[in-house]
């Protein structure tokens, strides 16, 4: 009887180990419409991808951009957690060459995340080097002002808050009047930006729970967010839009329960 029991028990845990590693494979495609009162030209496409984490990451850059090739990309936004083992940089090179394939007319932009700082000073600095040389713009509590059709887009890179690497001061440093586009990686900076003007936020870090059944409690620990249920998708704060992607890949185990891989398409109109 128990060796039934444990075998049943096995069986079922197996199936369900199975799937949530299938749901890896279920990439969401979203679109999120965003409206402004800044911008004179029509609209402003941004791709965004988050959390790609190369260790375990169930699409190629194939699938990638069969996923994207048909919107309309005017900028790249990378929310950081490319990957945390200085073996698996390599492996980001087939990825960036995919976007930049896209030929975004503004240009791609990258912030890094907490488990990109896990690596060593010097392999941290082979990230930082791979990403520039195959065509991204890398923030690191920095900004870049652009001109896009006569309007200000300043995009502005805030670092990792989670390894309390943000700088907000030093992020919207001697920043211009126009569109503020913040690119970060931990969501929570939202709660500490009331005097900082931004006109919409992207961010990833909590991956939607990855194992989101029935709430993803394995979060609480990582900020007021989550303990507030906003780990995911479109919110405001102080009337301030900001977007939290559930991620590219996983970490820890390649599954996903109650989530999926998200690609995201914003259109701020």
């Amino acid at each position: 009887m128990i060796y039934l029991l444990g075998s049943t028990v096995l069986i079922v845990f197996i199936v369900i180990f199975y799937q949530a590693h299938k749901n890896t494979k279920k990439v969401a495609v979203n679109t999120v419409k965003v409206s402004h009162s800044k911008l004179s030209h029509k609209q402003l496409n941004i791709l965004h991808l988050s959390d790609l984490h190369l260790e375990n990451i169930s699409i190629s850059p194939e699938e990638l951009i069969q996923s994207v090739s048909d919107q309309p990309i005017d900028l790249i936004a990378l929310t950081g957690d490319f990957l945390d083992r200085k073996r698996s940089i390599p492996k980001l090179i087939p990825y960036l060459t995919a976007l930049s394939n896209l030929k975004p007319r503004l240009g791609i932009y990258a912030v890094f995340g907490n488990h990109d700082y896990f690596l060593k000073s010097e392999h941290f600095n082979k990230l930082k080097q791979t990403l520039e040389e195959n065509g991204c713009i890398t923030l690191q509590n920095q900004n870049i002002t652009l001109n896009v059709d006569g309007d200000v887009v300043n995009i502005i890179g805030i670092d990792d808050n989670h390894t309390r690497r943000s700088d907000v001061e030093k992020s919207y440093l001697n920043v211009p009047k126009g569109y503020n586009l913040v690119l970060t990686h931990d969501p929570n900076i939202v709660l500490n930006m009331a005097n900082y003007q931004y006109d919409y936020l992207l961010s990833g870090h909590f991956h939607g729970g990855q194992i989101h059944w029935p709430k993803p409690y394995h979060l609480l620990k990582m900020g007021k967010l989550v303990r507030m249920n906003i780990v995911k998708g479109l919110h405001y704060h102080d009337g301030k839009p900001f977007y939290i992607s559930e991620g590219l890949g996983q970490t820890g185990v390649n599954i996903r329960i109650g989530s999926r891989p998200e690609i995201t398409f914003h259109q701020i109109s």
